[in-house]
């Protein structure tokens, strides 16, 4: 069950941001995207000089986690990312809300499973290799 829920989490954010990426190169390049955005999101789409390295970023995680390949940068990575996506649709855009208060989970449940990836982070004294 353990490993299920892990495997689910991480396929279900590598294919979300995946997609949300590919959406957004969409949007970048002016075509119209295969996801619809609304107004409120698509006010964030004019500054491309963001953009452009957000959703590369997307998509390079996304791909990253789908391979299952260098999971515990992609979710370091992605944890600012969906923080500001959680705040997006809270505060500005409730379209996707169902969507971002599902990404919230997914994504703390994966930290919570590679913590001991990242606890040599939080040591008071450490010892250079």
């Amino acid at each position: 069950m353990k490993t299920g829920l892990l495997h689910i989490c991480r396929l279900f954010l590598g294919v979300m941001f995946l997609g949300a990426g590919i959406n957004g190169y969409f949007v970048v390049f002016g075509w119209e995207p295969f996801i619809a955005t609304s107004p409120e999101a698509m006010a964030l789409f004019e500054f491309n000089y963001l953009l452009i390295p957000e959703k590369s970023l997307e998509i390079i995680c996304g791909m990253l986690l789908l391979a299952n390949r260098f999971v515990p940068l992609a979710i370091v990575v992605l944890a600012p990312i969906v923080t500001n996506i959680f705040l997006l649709h809270l505060f500005l855009d409730h379209s996707l809300l169902v969507l971002a208060v599902h990404l919230v989970p997914s994504l703390s449940y994966l930290l919570y499973s590679y913590r001991k990836n990242f606890i040599g982070i939080l040591e008071k004294n450490p010892n250079p290799s």
